[in-house]
This record gives C-alpha cells, sequence and structure tokens, in this order.
C-alpha cells in the first residue's frame, strides 16, 4: 500500500567538531528529534565542504580536517517541523538551516 502526503525537510549545516551540552551536537540533535517524535531523521557526513568562513574541510590525506561538514536532515508534517525548529534556537550556536516542502510516498510491506 502506497501513502503519500505533504512534509517539510529541515536540514541542518553544521560542522563534526560542534557540540551541545558536552556531546556531538548531530547526536545530540538526533536524539531530540527522537524525543520530540519526528517522523524520520538522517545524519549525512560530508567528505568536503567549506561554510561561513570559507575554510575548506576535506577528507584528502594532503589538508586532513577534523571537522568535516554534518548534515542532519529531519522530515515531518509542517506544524511538527514548526514546533521544533523553535526549540533549535536555543541549541544552535552556528551553523545553517534551510527548509523546503517535499511530497513523501511510503511503501508500506507487501507493496510491489
Amino acid at each position: 500500500m502506497k501513502n503519500e502526503y505533504e512534509a517539510v525537510l529541515l536540514r541542518i549545516f553544521i560542522g563534526e567538531s560542534d557540540e551541545y551540552e558536552g556531546q556531538p551536537l548531530y547526536q545530540f540533535l538526533v536524539e531530540f528529534f527522537k524525543k520530540e517524535e519526528i517522523a524520520g531523521v538522517t545524519v549525512l557526513r560530508g567528505i568536503a565542504g567549506y561554510g561561513n568562513h570559507s575554510e575548506i574541510h576535506t577528507t584528502s590525506i594532503l589538508r586532513l580536517s577534523s571537522n568535516l561538514p554534518i548534515v542532519v536532515e529531519a522530515v515531518d508534517k509542517p506544524e511538527n517541523i514548526a514546533k521544533v525548529k523553535l526549540k533549535l534556537e536555543d541549541v544552535m550556536n552556528g551553523g545553517m538551516v534551510t527548509e523546503e516542502r517535499v511530497k513523501i510516498t511510503r511503501y508500506d510491506a507487501g507493496t510491489n
């Protein structure tokens, strides 16, 4: 069975070394979104990138970085994303957040 609905995809761009309350920020965000019952969350680790200060971070052996880019993606219904965005302001001390409307298609078990 196929289900479709409109949702919001929230992308949070941070650095691998960013922390909140003594733990990696990306880990805190995953646990926070789970506690807030957000439908889905994924953490992606970049192999290269730069941000506000234009300093390139890369996995290249010639320029080994300890602060690789991290993207945390959270997706849920618009009202649920709006609720957690208000709470993110207390957690974020840098980085960037984007959001976009998306259409989610879920395929339940047994669907061809």
